[in-house]
């Protein structure tokens, strides 16, 4: 016969009320939470382009959701999901020094000050925009199409096949052939035989 102190009933409660409460976290979530998954997903590329981060970002929404909800469950789940989205937006584009251009569509939406170029990168960067657009004005019409769709756009080759009514390895000769074209244009490079 095992003699049970009054102590270790006691933490045995408390075990009893944390599974009962996590029990409760996790049902939320389920209910409340993944529902949600779609509409962020969609929210991430489209103020996040580069889609590999993605799936960072939802795990880590989920991880604040799940840690907030411990304490106490929000009001409005669907506006607190997306406040905590917006804001780890906001923190990762704080923390990067150096931000490439198609990783956040909309800057004003993100409240983030810019800086300011001074003329110089102006002029060169005007001149390096002009030079690829007449590099792209050469490119053949589909090839420039699905250039554009997937690195302008950000499509995935399956979106891009579909919306130019071809198959998958059709979209991917016309982005290789558009790439080899721009090399060839801007740079001297893979020039045809």
């Amino acid at each position: 016969m095992t003699d049970t102190s009054e102590a270790d009933r006691g933490n045995a409660g408390a075990r009893s009320l944390e599974m009962i409460a996590r029990a409760d976290i996790d049902a939320w979530f389920v209910r409340e939470v993944l529902p949600l998954e779609a509409a962020l997903t969609q929210y991430f590329r489209h103020n996040w382009r580069d889609a590999a981060g993605v799936a960072d970002f939802l795990q880590d929404v989920y991880l604040r959701v799940y840690e907030a909800a411990a304490k106490e469950f929000p009001t409005s789940t669907r506006s607190f999901v997306f406040t905590i989205a917006h804001n780890l937006l906001v923190d990762r584009v704080r923390r990067a020094k150096v931000i490439p251009l198609e990783a956040v569509e909309n800057f004003e939406a993100l409240n983030v000050p810019a800086d300011v170029p001074g003329p110089e990168a102006h002029a060169v960067a005007r001149d390096e925009l002009r030079r690829l657009e007449a590099a792209l004005e050469k490119l053949p019409p589909r090839a420039r199409q699905a250039f554009a769709l997937h690195h302008i756009e950000g499509l995935t080759v399956r979106e891009i096949a579909s919306r130019m009514s071809i198959g998958e390895r059709g979209v991917t000769w016309h982005l290789n052939e558009g790439l080899r074209a721009l090399a060839a244009t801007l740079y001297g490079e893979g020039e045809k035989p």
